[in-house]
């Protein structure tokens, strides 16, 4: 996802939606080990989850049977659920309120927040919601660094220091959430057709969201980055909506890898107070000339060429 820019409309990260597809398809393993006939999930009716659960179920275990208790069991709301959780004495968290808990999804790339206050568009976010990031106006008065390394479309050190991917993104959560770096409230469309209000925490994505595609503009091309953007939106879409699986998306991930082998090289952020700022990107790519860009530079750079060129496209304009 990182190397394909995957944004959902404008500004959602795909937290949650890249987590389920990889849920489900653990779960499907432990099934197949213990020679399970069903497995189970805990999303609602009303959203997403439990289309990604499922769609994955049915790629790894086709025939194995789906228990989606709020769809068979007699639950309409949420307050059902942590009655019947009472009654039958299974622990619930709480907020930091005391108050039964937000809708939470809490994983190694992100956070979201759903239910109660946020439910209604015109309230404000609450500030003890936030669970990995400090509000800008809180950040340190002073900017902190850090370099990004890529091989291969993959970045794979913090400033000089090699990282597993795991590791790496937690490095990469602490110095952006402590930056305020990440905070993302949205609504969005749900695939089933619901609108839905959220408050997301990503802040190492954000952070690599950034960095990548800087590495990119000076160690790829033109059209393979413009081939890139136009698939985006639906690359972005078809994780929304729960098809890490499917054919189209399998076929997409060529096009977003395309000459990933190029982008390698490190980049250089500052982190202020909710801003990522890029301050440098280094890379031993011959992709960015700075003779033919220079002001001072025209001998590798033919005008004549350019009025042509110009020409060429006066006549395409009624075409």
């Amino acid at each position: 996802m990182i190397r394909g820019h995957a944004i959902y409309e404008g500004v959602y990260l795909l937290g949650t939606s890249i987590a389920r597809p990889l849920i489900a398809k653990d779960q499907i393993r432990v099934a197949k080990k213990f020679k399970a006939y069903a497995v189970s999930h805990g999303a609602t009716g009303k959203g997403n989850d439990q289309v990604r659960f499922e769609l994955g179920y049915h790629y790894f275990g086709p025939n194995i049977k789906i228990i989606a208790p709020w769809r068979i069991w007699k639950l309409k709301s949420r307050t059902d659920l942590i009655n019947y959780a009472k009654k039958h004495e299974i622990s619930i968290p709480k907020d930091k309120k005391g108050a039964p808990p937000f809708s939470i999804d809490d994983n190694l790339f992100h956070t979201s927040t759903e239910g109660k206050v946020l439910e209604n568009p015109k309230n404000s976010a609450p500030e003890f919601i936030f669970q990995r990031s400090v509000s800008p106006e809180k950040a340190p008065n002073k900017p902190s660094f850090v370099t990004i390394n890529f091989k291969n479309g993959d970045p794979f050190s913090i400033n000089g220091k090699k990282l597993t991917p795991a590791k790496l993104l937690e490095k990469l959560n602490q110095l952006g959430g402590k930056n305020g770096i990440g905070r993302v409230d949205l609504v969005e469309n749900r695939f089933i057709g619901i609108k839905s209000r959220g408050v997301y925490e990503t802040p190492g994505g954000t952070l690599l969201m950034y960095a990548h595609r800087a590495i990119e503009s000076v160690t790829l091309d033109k059209e393979t980055m413009h081939k890139k953007d136009q698939v985006m939106p639906r690359y972005a879409e078809l994780i929304y909506n729960g098809y890490w699986y499917s054919k189209e998306r399998f076929k997409l991930q060529k096009i977003v890898d395309l000459r990933k082998n190029k982008v390698n090289g490190s980049v250089r952020l500052k982190l202020y107070k909710g801003n990522v700022i890029i301050e440098s990107r280094q890379t031993k790519s011959s992709a960015y000339s700075m003779k033919k860009v220079s002001f001072e530079e025209n001998k590798t750079f033919n005008k004549s060429n350019v009025e042509r060129f110009i020409n060429f496209h006066k006549k395409k304009l009624r075409s």
